[in-house]
Parts: structure tokens; C-alpha cells; sequence
């Protein structure tokens, strides 16, 4: 073998090793961006599913108009990575912020979400083929492509896992989009200095980079201003508290004379008439059982529904699931939530166990003398299967003989099929039914659906003192429901068909669009 070729070879093999891991790092932000992208839509316009379906799949077929453009790039290729790693950057960093700002103000917001989807997934299809094609002087074909798609998919992995365990709980998206704008900009610098073919075009560039560099690290910095300035333009009342965790976003507002709970943009009670909700919730079912002491709580994070229970002084243990760990210990600590819940989730009766409410309640085997369960609307299919005959044979499993479940159930008036849909899923698993309802200022009329084994509920039981809402008469006015009410044939809501987030999406749509 020629000696001078073996040491070019060996010269080689550290530019070979740094190229396949700016793959590594390309693999990781493109996937990022993907999820970004999807996460935002699912905040801003709700059904995680569908909106993070489109998105892959705008995001992929854009990958591969990239890909089948960059057979049309000639010339001195470094140079064209270059760009095309600054200009990914550029755009996937700021998009999130750029989506956050505009969300409020354009007229067709998906328009310029699925612009920047495809801009962007466009620039990343372009990125592996001009690698490929700068490395293949370098490498054998078969190792070639052996290597670079290795590197592309640990990379890919590498993002699926870090994206929810910690960047969006710890850098929230605005920070996460520029961290990783950065990165890619990070290796259009290494590539400019690391190959001496760039050494002609070396000032112009780095002036250029360094400029965009500056701007995304001022995004960084002062990304929390940013998030709070789009919060402000989107919600009404003042911002007192935000956070994303692994699960959702969480904003609290107030003004003069209310607090406010938003869970992805969305409602979720109102301090000056939460009151009236909670108590609909909770003791329709619980003046009916006599010295009733293990309750189980299924959603309710905000410890309002467990601040009703510790009314009873019968009640041993109040177990509450709920999924997101960021939310109950907001309602821990917070001293105005502290207030508002009656320190409800501190209390030694109240056990909070954070998981997904489907999976513990299949491996439980402990039955429960009342089950509440308090889940948001079913708007999306993950919060769906939360609300299937799946699900409710399960509840059906753990609750005694005797005992009473009630599970909050959207509205019956502007969500009639979605609120009938719900009551006779519950029917199919063997429950007997009693549907109720009450008029909450903040939503309009909600209801409610109450369900026993084997006996009818009657209005004789004790209600604490001190209730602001609910008495007897009260009660016995929440079973009758008007004519634009009244129940309307549905299908069962199954997991294999989740039919219940299609009535809702159409019921809800005349009211949210």
C-alpha cells in the first residue's frame, strides 16, 4: 500500500469522525424541531393527535423535497452546509417564539405554522444528503451509509427521550428552539474552521454567524419576557404564574376579583365560582353514603374536589391520581392555591399518587366506597381513553358494592351528543345511571353523571354545613334536564374507535372557532 495514502487516511479519520457526529448533532435538532413544532400546534389549537400527525407528516414530506433538492446544489458543497446550517438555526430557533407571537395576531395562524414546518424540514432534508456527499471521498459507500444513518438515528432517539423528561419541563419550547438553533449554528462554525477549504470565505462567514449567534442567545436569555409578553397578549387578565411541564402548559391569571387555572390555553375553573362546580361534583354522591371512609380521586390536581371530601369526618383516606406532578405540587405550595384548596393536598388523610390514571386503576386491586372522577373534556384521544368503556369497566372493578361513582361530563347543552355519549358508555359496563347537572357562570350548564351497582340514589343523606351552592332543593333540581338538553341516541365511546372525541370536536366546534 502506498505510504503517503495510508497517512492521508489516517490525516482524514479525525475530519470523518466530527462530520459524523455533526450528523449526530443535525439527527438530534431536526427531530427537535419536529417535536416543537407539534407540541406548540397542540397547545395553541388543541387535539394533540392530530396536530402532532400533520406535523410529522408536513415536516417528513418536506424532508424529502430537501432531500431530492439537493441533488441540484454543485460547487463547493462546505460552503453550501454552511449556509444551510446557519439558516436552520436561524429559523428552527426562533420558530417557536415567532409562533407564540404571531398566534394572537395572524389571520391564519396554520398557514404560517406549516410555512415554517416546511421551510424547516426542507433545510433539514438538504442537511444529510450534503453530508453524505462531502464524506464520500472519505468513506467507503457501504460504511458510508452505514455510518451516517447510525449517527442519524441515535440521535433521533437521543431527542425522543429528551424532549419531554428535560427540555420542555426545564427549558420550556421558546429556550429549547433557540438552544438547539445554537447547536446547529455551533456546527456551521466547527465545519468553517475545522476544513482549511473554507479559509477564502472564513471572515465573511463568521461575521454573519456571530451576528445570529448574538441574536439567539438574547431569545435565551430573555425568553421567559418573551413567553410572558405572548401570555399577556392571550390572555385577558394578568399572568401571576406560568410553567410548561412534561404534560401541559399551566398559566394562573387574576384581576380584581377572580383567579383563573388555563391548562394549554385552555379553562379550567375560576376562583369566584369554582365553588359551584366542585360541590356538584362531589356531594350528590357523597350524602348518600352513610360513614363512607376510602375515597378515590381520579384528575381533580387542584385538590378542590379533595377539599370538598375532607367535609366528611367519616373519610379515612382520600386517594388522588393524577398524572401530572408539576401541577399537584403547584396546589401544595402555592400560598394562594394553598388558600384556595384549604391546604386540601397537605392533608394527612390525602394520598397523591402521579401516574396515568388508565394504567394504575387497571393494576389496582383495593374497592373504593365512592370514586370521583375529575378529568379534563375529552378534546384530545389521549384524555379519550380516559372516558371509554375500557376505562369505566375498570372503575366499575374498584368500586364496593354499595358505593357511588361520579364522573364529570362536559356539557349537556353546547356538548349534548359528547355528554349523552358519555353517560351511555358508563351504562355499557353494567352502571346504573343518574345524570345531573348545574349551571357554573365561568362554563355555562355542566354536567355530571352519577353511578351505582345495584340501587337507586335518593336525596336523604346529610350535607356538611357551610356549602355556598348545593342544598336539597338544589339537588333535586339538577335531575331534570329541558327538552334542548334531553338524552339523544350516541355510539360507545371503545378505545379502538374513540367516537366520543369526534362528538366533541363537533359539538364544541360552533362555540370555540
Amino acid at each position: 500500500m502506498d505510504k503517503s495514502t495510508t497517512n492521508d487516511s489516517i490525516a482524514a479519520r479525525p475530519l470523518q469522525v466530527l462530520l459524523l457526529f455533526s450528523v449526530f448533532v443535525i439527527a438530534t435538532c431536526g427531530l427537535i424541531y419536529e417535536l416543537i413544532a407539534g407540541t406548540l400546534a397542540s397547545y395553541l389549537l388543541g387535539d394533540s393527535v392530530t396536530q402532532f400527525s400533520t406535523i410529522i407528516g408536513a415536516y417528513l414530506f418536506s424532508m424529502g423535497i430537501g432531500s431530492w433538492l439537493s441533488k441540484f446544489i454543485d460547487g463547493d458543497l462546505l460552503k453550501w452546509f454552511i449556509r444551510i446550517e446557519v439558516l436552520v438555526g436561524i429559523i428552527g430557533g426562533i420558530s417557536s417564539c415567532l409562533l407564540f407571537i404571531l398566534f394572537e395576531y395572524a389571520v391564519s395562524f396554520r398557514i404560517i405554522l406549516y410555512t415554517l414546518v416546511g421551510i424547516t424540514g426542507i433545510l433539514v432534508g438538504l442537511e444529510i444528503p450534503l453530508l453524505m456527499r462531502i464524506l464520500q471521498g472519505r468513506l467507503q459507500f457501504k460504511e458510508l451509509v452505514s455510518q451516517v444513518f447510525t449517527y442519524d438515528y441515535i440521535g433521533a432517539l437521543l431527542a425522543s427521550v429528551i424532549f419531554p423528561l428535560v427540555l420542555v419541563p426545564y427549558l420550556g419550547l421558546i429556550r429549547t428552539s433557540i438552544f438547539f438553533g445554537l447547536l446547529n449554528i455551533g456546527v456551521a462554525l466547527f465545519v468553517l474552521y475545522r476544513f482549511p477549504e473554507t479559509k477564502r470565505y472564513r471572515t465573511t462567514f463568521t461575521s454573519g454567524i456571530v451576528f445570529f449567534i448574538m441574536l439567539l442567545l438574547g431569545g435565551f436569555v430573555f425568553a421567559n419576557r418573551i413567553m410572558t409578553y405572548t401570555e399577556t397578549i392571550a390572555f385577558q387578565d394578568k399572568v401571576i404564574y406560568s410553567k410548561s411541564t412534561q404534560y401541559q402548559r399551566i398559566v394562573l391569571t387574576r384581576n380584581n376579583h377572580e383567579l383563573r387555572l388555563f391548562l394549554n390555553g385552555n379553562l379550567q375553573f375560576s376562583s369566584s365560582d369554582e365553588y359551584r362546580y366542585h360541590e356538584a361534583l362531589i356531594h350528590p354522591g357523597m350524602q348518600a353514603l352513610h360513614n363512607a371512609k376510602d375515597i378515590l380521586v381520579l384528575g381533580g390536581g387542584d385538590g378542590l374536589a379533595a377539599r370538598e371530601l375532607l367535609k366528611y369526618p367519616s373519610i379515612r383516606s382520600v386517594t388522588l391520581v393524577d398524572l401530572d406532578k408539576g401541577m399537584t405540587a403547584l396546589f401544595k405550595e402555592n400560598e394562594i392555591l394553598t388558600e384556595l384548596n384549604k391546604r386540601s393536598l397537605l392533608d394527612p388523610k390525602v394520598t397523591v399518587i402521579n401516574t396515568d390514571a388508565f394504567s394504575w386503576i387497571r393494576d389496582n386491586r383495593k374497592e373504593y366506597d365512592a370514586i370521583f372522577i375529575d378529568f379534563p373534556d375529552p378534546s384530545n384521544y389521549s384524555v379519550g381513553k380516559l372516558y371509554t368503556n375500557s376505562f369505566y369497566a375498570e372503575v366499575y372493578r374498584s368500586l364496593k358494592q354499595d358505593g357511588f361513582a361520579v364522573v364529570q361530563s362536559t356539557s349537556p347543552y353546547m356538548a349534548r351528543r359528547s355528554y349523552w355519549c358519555i353517560n351511555h358508555t358508563i351504562e355499557s359496563v353494567g352502571f346504573l345511571t343518574i345524570p345531573y347537572h348545574a349551571y357554573v357562570p365561568s362554563f355555562g350548564e355542566w354536567g355530571y353523571t352519577l353511578c351505582s351497582k345495584n340501587y337507586t340514589w335518593k336525596n336523604t343523606g346529610q350535607l356538611p354545613a357551610g356549602l355556598r351552592y348545593m342544598n336539597k332543593a338544589t339537588m333535586e333540581n339538577m335531575l331534570y334536564f329541558s327538552p334542548d338538553m334531553a338524552d339523544v341516541p350516541t355510539e360507545i365511546n371503545k378505545l379502538n374507535n374513540q367516537v366520543l372525541v369526534h362528538y366533541f370536536e363537533e359539538d364544541w366546534g360552533p362555540y370555540t372557532h
